[in-house]
Protein backbone atom coordinates (compact mmCIF):
# COMPACT_ATOMS: atom_id res chain seq x y z
CA UNK A 1 0.00 0.00 0.00
CA UNK A 2 0.83 3.42 -0.58
CA UNK A 3 3.09 5.25 2.64
CA UNK A 4 -0.07 6.39 4.78
CA UNK A 5 -0.68 9.79 7.11
CA UNK A 6 -0.21 7.82 10.28
CA UNK A 7 -0.60 4.12 11.71
CA UNK A 8 -2.07 3.29 14.78
CA UNK A 9 0.64 -0.19 15.69
CA UNK A 10 -0.99 -3.41 17.80
CA UNK A 11 -3.89 -1.33 18.90
CA UNK A 12 -6.86 -3.80 19.85
CA UNK A 13 -10.27 -2.64 17.55
CA UNK A 14 -13.54 -2.63 18.93
CA UNK A 15 -14.85 -1.89 15.43
CA UNK A 16 -18.57 -0.60 16.36
CA UNK A 17 -20.53 -3.97 14.77
CA UNK A 18 -20.10 -5.61 18.21
CA UNK A 19 -17.93 -8.18 16.54
CA UNK A 20 -15.07 -9.42 19.05
CA UNK A 21 -11.92 -6.89 19.62
CA UNK A 22 -9.15 -8.23 17.47
CA UNK A 23 -5.83 -7.24 17.36
CA UNK A 24 -4.60 -5.06 14.38
CA UNK A 25 -2.32 -2.16 12.69
CA UNK A 26 -4.51 1.06 11.38
CA UNK A 27 -3.30 3.18 8.72
CA UNK A 28 -5.16 6.18 7.64
CA UNK A 29 -4.42 8.52 4.56
CA UNK A 30 -6.87 11.53 3.63
CA UNK A 31 -8.65 11.16 6.18
CA UNK A 32 -10.31 7.42 5.57
CA UNK A 33 -9.23 4.27 6.98
CA UNK A 34 -7.14 2.80 4.09
CA UNK A 35 -5.92 -0.42 5.59
CA UNK A 36 -6.60 -2.50 8.44
CA UNK A 37 -4.05 -5.49 9.34
CA UNK A 38 -5.06 -7.92 11.63
CA UNK A 39 -1.75 -9.21 13.93
CA UNK A 40 0.21 -8.02 11.62
CA UNK A 41 3.60 -8.60 13.61
CA UNK A 42 3.02 -12.23 14.75
CA UNK A 43 1.88 -13.17 11.42
CA UNK A 44 4.72 -12.02 9.97
CA UNK A 45 3.34 -9.64 7.51
CA UNK A 46 4.28 -6.45 5.92
CA UNK A 47 3.34 -4.11 8.22
CA UNK A 48 1.73 -0.61 6.84
CA UNK A 49 4.38 2.02 6.62
CA UNK A 50 3.06 5.92 7.83
CA UNK A 51 4.64 9.08 8.19
CA UNK A 52 4.25 8.77 11.84
CA UNK A 53 3.67 5.80 13.38
CA UNK A 54 1.73 5.46 16.86
CA UNK A 55 2.39 2.34 19.20
CA UNK A 56 -0.78 1.78 20.36
CA UNK A 57 -0.71 -0.92 22.12
CA UNK A 58 -2.91 -1.70 25.42
CA UNK A 59 -5.19 1.12 23.81
CA UNK A 60 -8.90 0.26 22.28
CA UNK A 61 -9.43 1.70 18.91
CA UNK A 62 -13.22 2.42 18.13
CA UNK A 63 -14.96 4.64 15.50
CA UNK A 64 -16.20 8.31 17.00
CA UNK A 65 -19.08 7.94 19.48
CA UNK A 66 -21.90 9.56 18.03
CA UNK A 67 -23.97 11.78 20.85
CA UNK A 68 -27.53 10.97 19.35
CA UNK A 69 -28.69 13.83 21.53
CA UNK A 70 -26.97 17.14 22.16
CA UNK A 71 -27.57 20.38 23.05
CA UNK A 72 -24.65 22.19 21.43
CA UNK A 73 -26.51 24.01 19.12
CA UNK A 74 -24.61 27.51 19.95
CA UNK A 75 -21.62 26.02 21.38
CA UNK A 76 -20.10 24.46 18.17
CA UNK A 77 -20.02 28.22 17.59
CA UNK A 78 -19.04 29.86 20.07
CA UNK A 79 -16.67 27.61 21.80
CA UNK A 80 -13.82 26.33 19.59
CA UNK A 81 -12.53 24.13 21.85
CA UNK A 82 -15.65 22.26 22.73
CA UNK A 83 -13.70 19.84 24.90
CA UNK A 84 -16.78 19.11 27.01
CA UNK A 85 -17.30 16.69 23.75
CA UNK A 86 -13.77 16.40 22.31
CA UNK A 87 -12.24 15.28 25.31
CA UNK A 88 -15.47 12.30 25.53
CA UNK A 89 -14.34 11.01 22.37
CA UNK A 90 -17.38 12.48 20.89
CA UNK A 91 -17.15 13.38 16.64
CA UNK A 92 -20.45 13.65 16.18
CA UNK A 93 -23.18 15.38 17.73
CA UNK A 94 -27.17 15.32 16.48
CA UNK A 95 -28.74 18.80 17.40
CA UNK A 96 -31.77 20.68 17.15
CA UNK A 97 -33.20 18.14 19.65
CA UNK A 98 -36.57 18.71 21.72
CA UNK A 99 -38.44 20.66 19.28
CA UNK A 100 -36.61 24.19 19.73
CA UNK A 101 -33.51 25.25 18.26
CA UNK A 102 -32.76 28.23 15.84
CA UNK A 103 -33.35 27.18 11.91
CA UNK A 104 -35.60 27.63 10.23
CA UNK A 105 -37.39 31.11 11.49
CA UNK A 106 -37.90 34.60 10.60
CA UNK A 107 -37.02 37.79 12.59
CA UNK A 108 -39.96 37.82 15.30
CA UNK A 109 -38.98 33.64 15.84
CA UNK A 110 -35.58 34.25 16.46
CA UNK A 111 -36.17 36.37 19.23
CA UNK A 112 -38.79 34.22 20.40
CA UNK A 113 -36.71 31.19 20.56
CA UNK A 114 -33.64 32.70 21.59
CA UNK A 115 -35.82 33.81 24.92
CA UNK A 116 -37.37 30.27 25.20
CA UNK A 117 -34.13 28.17 25.39
CA UNK A 118 -31.94 30.83 27.10
CA UNK A 119 -31.92 27.89 29.59
CA UNK A 120 -30.25 25.60 27.29
CA UNK A 121 -27.78 28.07 25.01
CA UNK A 122 -28.08 31.12 26.59
CA UNK A 123 -29.44 33.98 25.27
CA UNK A 124 -26.74 34.05 22.19
CA UNK A 125 -25.43 37.85 22.61
CA UNK A 126 -22.44 36.71 21.62
CA UNK A 127 -23.25 35.30 17.89
CA UNK A 128 -23.95 36.98 14.72
CA UNK A 129 -27.37 35.15 13.96
CA UNK A 130 -26.77 35.40 10.38
CA UNK A 131 -28.83 32.58 8.91
CA UNK A 132 -32.54 31.85 8.63
CA UNK A 133 -32.70 28.64 6.97
CA UNK A 134 -31.79 25.06 8.61
CA UNK A 135 -29.21 25.06 4.97
CA UNK A 136 -27.51 28.64 5.93
CA UNK A 137 -27.54 27.07 9.61
CA UNK A 138 -25.62 24.08 8.46
CA UNK A 139 -23.57 26.22 6.33
CA UNK A 140 -22.86 28.35 9.26
CA UNK A 141 -21.31 25.26 11.24
CA UNK A 142 -19.05 24.23 7.80
CA UNK A 143 -17.68 27.88 8.26
CA UNK A 144 -17.50 27.75 12.01
CA UNK A 145 -14.49 29.82 13.33
CA UNK A 146 -13.34 32.02 10.70
CA UNK A 147 -14.10 29.58 8.10
CA UNK A 148 -11.30 26.55 9.87
CA UNK A 149 -14.76 24.52 11.19
CA UNK A 150 -16.15 23.44 14.40
CA UNK A 151 -14.58 21.36 16.94
CA UNK A 152 -16.97 18.17 16.39
CA UNK A 153 -19.51 16.85 13.84
CA UNK A 154 -22.96 17.44 13.90
CA UNK A 155 -25.97 16.80 12.10
CA UNK A 156 -29.28 18.49 12.35
CA UNK A 157 -32.78 18.07 13.45
CA UNK A 158 -35.82 20.24 11.97
CA UNK A 159 -37.63 21.50 15.25
CA UNK A 160 -40.99 20.63 15.46
CA UNK A 161 -41.83 23.61 17.77
CA UNK A 162 -39.86 26.17 16.07
CA UNK A 163 -42.17 25.04 12.89
CA UNK A 164 -45.14 25.54 14.37
CA UNK A 165 -44.56 28.79 16.35
CA UNK A 166 -43.20 30.46 12.83
CA UNK A 167 -46.54 28.80 11.38
CA UNK A 168 -49.21 29.13 13.96
CA UNK A 169 -47.39 31.64 16.74
CA UNK A 170 -47.98 30.54 20.61
CA UNK A 171 -51.76 29.63 20.74
CA UNK A 172 -52.89 26.14 21.86
CA UNK A 173 -54.79 25.02 19.00
CA UNK A 174 -54.94 23.16 15.72
CA UNK A 175 -53.43 24.45 12.96
CA UNK A 176 -55.52 25.43 9.81
CA UNK A 177 -55.17 23.36 6.49
CA UNK A 178 -53.23 26.72 5.46
CA UNK A 179 -50.56 26.22 8.32
CA UNK A 180 -50.39 22.84 7.70
CA UNK A 181 -49.60 23.39 4.88
CA UNK A 182 -47.07 25.75 5.37
CA UNK A 183 -45.39 23.23 8.03
CA UNK A 184 -45.07 20.87 6.09
CA UNK A 185 -43.50 22.76 3.24
CA UNK A 186 -40.95 24.03 6.06
CA UNK A 187 -40.22 20.75 7.44
CA UNK A 188 -39.50 19.10 3.68
CA UNK A 189 -37.05 22.36 2.68
CA UNK A 190 -35.68 21.72 6.08
CA UNK A 191 -34.54 18.24 5.33
CA UNK A 192 -34.24 18.89 1.68
CA UNK A 193 -31.40 21.00 3.17
CA UNK A 194 -29.94 19.16 4.96
CA UNK A 195 -31.16 17.91 8.49
CA UNK A 196 -31.28 14.52 9.03
CA UNK A 197 -34.73 14.34 10.41
CA UNK A 198 -37.37 16.41 12.83
CA UNK A 199 -37.65 16.54 16.96
CA UNK A 200 -40.38 17.14 19.03
CA UNK A 201 -40.46 18.50 22.50
CA UNK A 202 -43.97 17.20 23.61
CA UNK A 203 -43.67 18.49 26.91
CA UNK A 204 -42.41 22.19 26.32
CA UNK A 205 -44.44 25.18 24.26
CA UNK A 206 -45.93 25.43 21.57
CA UNK A 207 -45.24 22.01 19.99
CA UNK A 208 -46.78 20.75 22.52
CA UNK A 209 -50.05 21.86 20.94
CA UNK A 210 -49.75 19.67 18.52
CA UNK A 211 -52.31 16.55 18.05
CA UNK A 212 -51.32 13.72 17.04
CA UNK A 213 -53.14 14.05 13.30
CA UNK A 214 -50.84 17.25 12.79
CA UNK A 215 -47.46 15.35 14.19
CA UNK A 216 -48.57 12.41 11.64
CA UNK A 217 -48.83 14.96 9.00
CA UNK A 218 -45.25 16.01 9.73
CA UNK A 219 -43.50 12.72 10.45
CA UNK A 220 -44.72 11.45 6.64
CA UNK A 221 -42.86 14.51 5.46
CA UNK A 222 -40.05 12.95 7.09
CA UNK A 223 -40.13 9.63 6.11
CA UNK A 224 -40.64 11.00 1.83
CA UNK A 225 -36.73 12.54 2.41
CA UNK A 226 -35.87 9.54 4.25
CA UNK A 227 -35.43 11.00 7.73
CA UNK A 228 -36.40 9.70 11.27
CA UNK A 229 -38.35 11.57 14.01
CA UNK A 230 -37.25 12.22 17.21
CA UNK A 231 -39.29 12.98 20.17
CA UNK A 232 -39.38 13.85 23.78
CA UNK A 233 -42.54 12.39 24.03
CA UNK A 234 -45.98 13.99 26.16
CA UNK A 235 -44.73 12.54 29.81
CA UNK A 236 -41.98 11.00 31.48
CA UNK A 237 -43.72 10.19 34.66
CA UNK A 238 -47.27 9.81 34.68
CA UNK A 239 -48.97 8.44 31.76
CA UNK A 240 -45.87 7.34 30.10
CA UNK A 241 -45.96 4.20 28.87
CA UNK A 242 -48.97 5.76 26.86
CA UNK A 243 -46.88 8.65 25.80
CA UNK A 244 -44.35 6.13 24.03
CA UNK A 245 -47.62 4.01 22.49
CA UNK A 246 -48.63 7.28 21.12
CA UNK A 247 -45.31 7.71 19.16
CA UNK A 248 -44.80 4.58 18.50
CA UNK A 249 -48.99 4.40 16.76
CA UNK A 250 -48.37 7.97 14.88
CA UNK A 251 -44.85 6.94 12.86
CA UNK A 252 -46.19 3.62 12.51
CA UNK A 253 -49.07 5.31 10.43
CA UNK A 254 -46.72 7.80 8.82
CA UNK A 255 -44.24 5.08 7.60
CA UNK A 256 -41.86 7.23 9.61
CA UNK A 257 -38.58 5.58 11.50
CA UNK A 258 -38.59 6.23 14.86
CA UNK A 259 -35.70 7.65 17.63
CA UNK A 260 -37.06 7.91 21.08
CA UNK A 261 -35.20 10.73 22.53
CA UNK A 262 -33.66 9.93 26.27
CA UNK A 263 -36.10 7.51 26.81
CA UNK A 264 -36.34 7.28 30.34
CA UNK A 265 -39.00 5.73 33.33
CA UNK A 266 -39.21 8.40 35.71
CA UNK A 267 -40.79 9.62 39.15
CA UNK A 268 -42.05 7.49 41.72
CA UNK A 269 -44.95 6.06 39.50
CA UNK A 270 -42.93 4.23 37.17
CA UNK A 271 -40.04 2.76 39.47
CA UNK A 272 -39.25 -0.73 38.01
CA UNK A 273 -41.39 -0.33 34.90
CA UNK A 274 -38.71 -0.69 32.51
CA UNK A 275 -39.60 -3.83 31.19
CA UNK A 276 -43.04 -2.94 30.27
CA UNK A 277 -41.55 -0.06 28.35
CA UNK A 278 -38.78 -2.81 26.70
CA UNK A 279 -42.24 -5.06 26.03
CA UNK A 280 -44.14 -2.47 24.14
CA UNK A 281 -41.53 -1.62 21.81
CA UNK A 282 -40.36 -5.25 21.35
CA UNK A 283 -44.06 -5.73 20.29
CA UNK A 284 -44.11 -3.19 17.58
CA UNK A 285 -40.67 -4.44 16.55
CA UNK A 286 -41.42 -7.96 15.97
CA UNK A 287 -44.24 -6.31 13.61
CA UNK A 288 -42.10 -4.21 11.49
CA UNK A 289 -41.84 -0.88 12.98
CA UNK A 290 -38.65 0.50 12.23
CA UNK A 291 -37.81 2.48 16.20
CA UNK A 292 -34.46 3.37 17.97
CA UNK A 293 -33.41 5.46 21.28
CA UNK A 294 -31.20 6.83 23.42
CA UNK A 295 -30.49 7.32 27.27
CA UNK A 296 -27.85 8.43 29.33
CA UNK A 297 -26.58 6.54 31.66
CA UNK A 298 -27.59 8.80 34.96
CA UNK A 299 -30.92 8.68 37.19
CA UNK A 300 -31.19 12.54 37.44
CA UNK A 301 -32.90 14.42 34.05
CA UNK A 302 -31.78 18.15 33.40
CA UNK A 303 -34.06 20.81 31.64
CA UNK A 304 -35.28 24.78 32.30
CA UNK A 305 -37.68 25.72 35.61
CA UNK A 306 -40.27 27.03 33.10
CA UNK A 307 -40.48 24.15 31.28
CA UNK A 308 -42.59 22.80 34.88
CA UNK A 309 -44.95 25.00 34.28
CA UNK A 310 -48.28 23.94 33.04
CA UNK A 311 -48.97 24.17 29.43
CA UNK A 312 -52.06 26.62 29.56
CA UNK A 313 -48.90 28.89 31.22
CA UNK A 314 -47.09 28.90 28.36
CA UNK A 315 -49.30 30.37 25.77
CA UNK A 316 -48.30 33.48 24.30
CA UNK A 317 -44.69 33.21 24.52
CA UNK A 318 -42.19 34.23 26.98
CA UNK A 319 -43.39 37.53 27.52
CA UNK A 320 -47.03 36.16 28.52
CA UNK A 321 -45.64 33.32 30.41
CA UNK A 322 -44.11 36.53 33.15
CA UNK A 323 -46.88 38.35 33.09
CA UNK A 324 -48.97 35.53 34.05
CA UNK A 325 -46.33 34.50 37.02
CA UNK A 326 -46.75 38.82 38.21
CA UNK A 327 -50.38 38.00 38.45
CA UNK A 328 -50.83 36.81 41.74
CA UNK A 329 -54.43 35.38 41.25
CA UNK A 330 -52.95 33.24 37.91
CA UNK A 331 -49.74 32.53 39.72
CA UNK A 332 -52.04 30.50 42.15
CA UNK A 333 -53.50 28.78 39.72
CA UNK A 334 -49.87 27.99 38.16
CA UNK A 335 -48.96 27.00 41.54
CA UNK A 336 -52.52 24.46 41.70
CA UNK A 337 -51.78 22.86 38.63
CA UNK A 338 -48.26 22.25 40.10
CA UNK A 339 -48.47 20.92 43.82
CA UNK A 340 -51.91 19.61 43.32
CA UNK A 341 -53.06 18.75 40.13
CA UNK A 342 -49.47 17.48 38.25
CA UNK A 343 -48.49 19.93 35.33
CA UNK A 344 -48.24 18.38 32.16
CA UNK A 345 -44.96 20.19 32.14
CA UNK A 346 -44.24 18.29 35.02
CA UNK A 347 -45.40 15.46 33.12
CA UNK A 348 -48.39 14.95 35.03
CA UNK A 349 -46.93 14.29 38.10
CA UNK A 350 -47.38 16.84 40.93
CA UNK A 351 -43.99 18.69 41.52
CA UNK A 352 -41.82 17.55 44.77
CA UNK A 353 -39.63 21.00 44.93
CA UNK A 354 -36.97 18.51 46.60
CA UNK A 355 -36.28 16.97 43.46
CA UNK A 356 -35.38 20.46 41.90
CA UNK A 357 -32.53 21.83 42.19
CA UNK A 358 -31.30 24.79 40.54
CA UNK A 359 -28.08 24.36 38.17
CA UNK A 360 -27.75 27.32 36.52
CA UNK A 361 -29.08 30.96 35.98
CA UNK A 362 -28.58 34.15 33.56
CA UNK A 363 -28.06 36.80 36.41
CA UNK A 364 -24.93 36.82 38.41
CA UNK A 365 -26.65 38.38 41.22
CA UNK A 366 -29.18 35.20 41.53
CA UNK A 367 -26.13 32.38 41.94
CA UNK A 368 -27.29 31.90 45.69
CA UNK A 369 -29.96 29.37 44.44
CA UNK A 370 -27.51 27.00 42.19
CA UNK A 371 -26.18 23.82 43.85
CA UNK A 372 -29.46 24.25 46.09
CA UNK A 373 -33.03 23.13 45.60
CA UNK A 374 -36.08 24.64 45.84
CA UNK A 375 -37.00 24.06 49.09
CA UNK A 376 -33.96 24.20 50.83
CA UNK A 377 -33.54 27.61 49.51
CA UNK A 378 -37.44 28.42 50.47
CA UNK A 379 -36.38 27.33 53.53
CA UNK A 380 -33.55 29.21 53.99
CA UNK A 381 -35.77 32.40 53.16
CA UNK A 382 -38.86 31.13 55.57
CA UNK A 383 -41.70 31.26 52.73
CA UNK A 384 -43.01 28.46 50.71
CA UNK A 385 -41.25 26.59 47.50
CA UNK A 386 -43.30 27.85 44.99
CA UNK A 387 -42.62 31.54 46.16
CA UNK A 388 -39.05 31.03 45.70
CA UNK A 389 -39.51 29.37 42.41
CA UNK A 390 -42.06 31.78 40.99
CA UNK A 391 -39.76 35.08 42.42
CA UNK A 392 -36.32 33.12 40.67
CA UNK A 393 -38.45 32.48 37.17
CA UNK A 394 -39.35 36.11 37.15
CA UNK A 395 -36.23 37.90 38.38
CA UNK A 396 -34.12 35.63 35.77
CA UNK A 397 -36.66 36.47 33.10
CA UNK A 398 -37.34 32.24 32.70
CA UNK A 399 -33.52 31.28 32.48
CA UNK A 400 -32.83 29.30 34.90
CA UNK A 401 -31.88 25.71 34.68
CA UNK A 402 -32.62 22.70 36.63
CA UNK A 403 -31.36 19.30 37.63
CA UNK A 404 -34.64 17.03 38.17
CA UNK A 405 -33.96 13.89 41.03
CA UNK A 406 -36.20 11.62 39.68
CA UNK A 407 -34.81 8.86 37.62
CA UNK A 408 -34.45 5.21 38.79
CA UNK A 409 -31.04 2.96 38.16
CA UNK A 410 -32.80 -0.12 37.44
CA UNK A 411 -34.64 1.23 35.12
CA UNK A 412 -31.53 3.18 33.87
CA UNK A 413 -29.64 -0.31 32.98
CA UNK A 414 -32.38 -2.43 31.80
CA UNK A 415 -33.08 0.17 29.31
CA UNK A 416 -29.45 0.63 28.39
CA UNK A 417 -29.34 -3.09 27.64
CA UNK A 418 -31.46 -2.66 24.83
CA UNK A 419 -30.64 -4.08 21.31
CA UNK A 420 -32.12 -0.47 19.87
CA UNK A 421 -30.27 1.74 22.44
CA UNK A 422 -27.79 4.36 21.66
CA UNK A 423 -26.29 7.03 23.73
CA UNK A 424 -27.14 10.34 24.20
CA UNK A 425 -25.75 13.14 26.71
CA UNK A 426 -28.81 15.78 26.60
CA UNK A 427 -25.81 17.88 27.67
CA UNK A 428 -26.55 21.39 29.02
CA UNK A 429 -23.10 23.03 29.07
CA UNK A 430 -24.31 26.11 30.49
CA UNK A 431 -24.96 26.92 34.19
CA UNK A 432 -22.67 27.04 37.32
CA UNK A 433 -23.48 23.38 38.13
CA UNK A 434 -24.62 21.27 34.98
CA UNK A 435 -25.09 18.32 34.83
CA UNK A 436 -21.92 16.02 34.52
CA UNK A 437 -23.49 13.91 31.83
CA UNK A 438 -22.68 17.28 29.75
CA UNK A 439 -19.02 16.16 30.09
CA UNK A 440 -19.10 12.61 30.93
CA UNK A 441 -21.74 10.54 29.40
CA UNK A 442 -19.01 8.40 27.24
CA UNK A 443 -16.14 7.49 29.54
CA UNK A 444 -19.25 6.93 32.10
CA UNK A 445 -20.46 4.27 30.07
CA UNK A 446 -17.23 2.34 29.22
CA UNK A 447 -15.86 3.09 32.80
CA UNK A 448 -18.71 2.41 34.99
CA UNK A 449 -21.18 0.32 33.11
CA UNK A 450 -18.13 -1.52 31.47
CA UNK A 451 -15.59 -2.10 33.42
CA UNK A 452 -16.97 -2.06 36.79
CA UNK A 453 -20.78 -3.22 36.79
CA UNK A 454 -20.35 -5.31 33.76
CA UNK A 455 -23.66 -4.35 32.43
CA UNK A 456 -22.75 -4.27 28.77
CA UNK A 457 -19.56 -6.21 27.33
CA UNK A 458 -17.04 -3.55 25.87
CA UNK A 459 -17.77 -4.32 22.19
CA UNK A 460 -21.92 -4.18 22.89
CA UNK A 461 -21.37 -0.63 24.37
CA UNK A 462 -18.96 0.81 21.61
CA UNK A 463 -21.40 -0.76 19.35
CA UNK A 464 -24.15 1.46 20.97
CA UNK A 465 -22.16 4.38 21.19
CA UNK A 466 -21.22 4.13 17.17
CA UNK A 467 -22.44 1.67 14.81
CA UNK A 468 -25.84 1.40 15.92
CA UNK A 469 -26.46 6.07 15.80
CA UNK A 470 -24.83 5.71 12.54
CA UNK A 471 -27.50 3.43 10.92
CA UNK A 472 -29.57 5.54 12.06
CA UNK A 473 -28.27 8.77 11.03
CA UNK A 474 -27.73 6.51 7.64
CA UNK A 475 -24.40 7.48 7.23
CA UNK A 476 -22.80 5.40 5.23
CA UNK A 477 -18.84 5.99 5.82
CA UNK A 478 -19.13 6.72 9.70
CA UNK A 479 -19.77 4.22 12.67
CA UNK A 480 -17.62 1.73 11.96
CA UNK A 481 -13.75 1.02 12.33
CA UNK A 482 -13.34 -0.18 8.08
CA UNK A 483 -11.17 0.28 5.24
CA UNK A 484 -12.77 3.46 3.16
CA UNK A 485 -14.68 4.65 6.37
CA UNK A 486 -13.56 8.12 7.71
CA UNK A 487 -11.01 7.95 10.10
CA UNK A 488 -13.33 9.74 13.00
CA UNK A 489 -11.50 7.62 15.46
CA UNK A 490 -11.42 6.98 19.32
CA UNK A 491 -8.27 5.36 21.14
CA UNK A 492 -9.03 4.50 24.90
CA UNK A 493 -7.73 2.62 27.95
CA UNK A 494 -9.81 0.38 28.90
CA UNK A 495 -8.28 0.12 32.54
CA UNK A 496 -8.61 3.35 33.13
CA UNK A 497 -11.46 5.46 30.95
CA UNK A 498 -13.83 7.29 33.34
CA UNK A 499 -16.02 10.15 33.44
CA UNK A 500 -13.81 12.59 35.45
CA UNK A 501 -17.63 15.23 35.92
CA UNK A 502 -19.18 14.53 39.20
CA UNK A 503 -22.15 16.72 40.32
CA UNK A 504 -20.12 18.42 42.40
CA UNK A 505 -17.55 19.50 39.76
CA UNK A 506 -19.54 19.29 36.62
CA UNK A 507 -16.97 20.48 34.23
CA UNK A 508 -14.02 17.95 34.95
CA UNK A 509 -12.52 16.11 31.96
CA UNK A 510 -12.22 13.09 31.38
CA UNK A 511 -9.29 10.42 31.90
CA UNK A 512 -8.41 7.19 29.77
CA UNK A 513 -8.88 8.69 26.76
CA UNK A 514 -5.67 9.58 25.46
CA UNK A 515 -6.51 10.24 21.35
CA UNK A 516 -9.15 11.33 19.65
CA UNK A 517 -9.13 12.45 15.76
CA UNK A 518 -11.76 13.15 13.20
CA UNK A 519 -11.10 13.26 9.41
CA UNK A 520 -7.58 11.63 10.35
CA UNK A 521 -6.69 14.45 12.21
CA UNK A 522 -6.09 14.81 16.02
CA UNK A 523 -8.61 17.31 17.80
CA UNK A 524 -8.13 15.66 21.24
CA UNK A 525 -3.49 14.38 21.02
CA UNK A 526 -2.15 12.88 24.32
CA UNK A 527 -5.35 14.08 26.05
CA UNK A 528 -4.77 17.68 25.40
CA UNK A 529 -7.28 19.32 22.85
CA UNK A 530 -5.34 20.51 20.11
CA UNK A 531 -6.18 23.90 17.97
CA UNK A 532 -7.54 21.49 15.39
CA UNK A 533 -11.56 22.58 14.22
CA UNK A 534 -11.79 19.60 12.39
CA UNK A 535 -15.60 19.51 12.35
CA UNK A 536 -18.42 20.08 9.40
CA UNK A 537 -22.94 19.90 8.91
CA UNK A 538 -22.98 16.14 8.78
CA UNK A 539 -25.62 16.47 6.04
CA UNK A 540 -28.84 13.90 5.60
CA UNK A 541 -27.76 10.84 3.04
CA UNK A 542 -30.10 9.70 0.36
Amino acid sequence: MDHADLVLQDVDVADGSGAPTYRADVAVKGGRIVAIVKEAAAAGCQRPRGTRELDAEGLVLAPGFIDMHAHSDLALLRDPDHSAKAAQGVTLEVIGQDGLSYAPVDDRTLAEVRRTITGWNGHGDDIDFTWRSVGEYLDRLDHGFDGEGIAVNAAYLVPQGTVRMLAVGWEDREATPQELDRMRQLVADGLREGAVGMSSGLTYTPGMYAKDAELTALCRVVAEHGGYYCPHHRSYGAGALEAYEEMVTLTREAGCPLHLAHATMNFGVNEGRAPELLALLDKALAEGADITLDTYPYTPGCTTLVAMLPSWAGEGGPEAVLARLRDDATAERVRHHMEVVGADGCHGVPIDWDTIEISGVSDPDLGSYVGRTVQESADLRGEAPWTTARRLLVEDRLGPTILQHVGHEENVRAIMRHPVHTGGSDGILRGDKPHPRAYGTFPHYLGRYVRELGVLSLEECVAHLTGRPAARLRLPDRGLVREGYRADLVLFDPATVAAGSTFAAPRTLPTGIPHVLIDGRFVVEDGRRTDVLAGRAVRRTA
